[in-house]
């Protein structure tokens, strides 16, 4: 049994000229995907910034509406 060794992408470009193509379009697809990801992530972020302001913006308001309530 023989190992064969390992192609580098270096090594299909010297073979074949149209792979460069292809592994370029793959690294900006992935680029893209991550970038993607990245953003998502950000507007996650700033959804539960948000969240968590209004959570205390209403706890306050409750505090103030029951302080009024009680004094009435």
């Amino acid at each position: 049994m023989s190992v064969q060794p390992t192609r580098t992408a270096h090594d299909l470009w010297e073979t074949n000229p149209m792979l460069m193509h292809e592994a370029m379009a793959r690294t900006r697809m992935r680029e893209a995907q991550r970038w993607a990801g990245q953003q998502r992530l950000a507007r996650r972020l700033a959804s539960v910034h948000r969240w968590e302001w209004l959570a205390r913006f209403a706890a306050r308001r409750a505090g103030r509406a029951a302080t009024a309530v009680v004094l009435g």
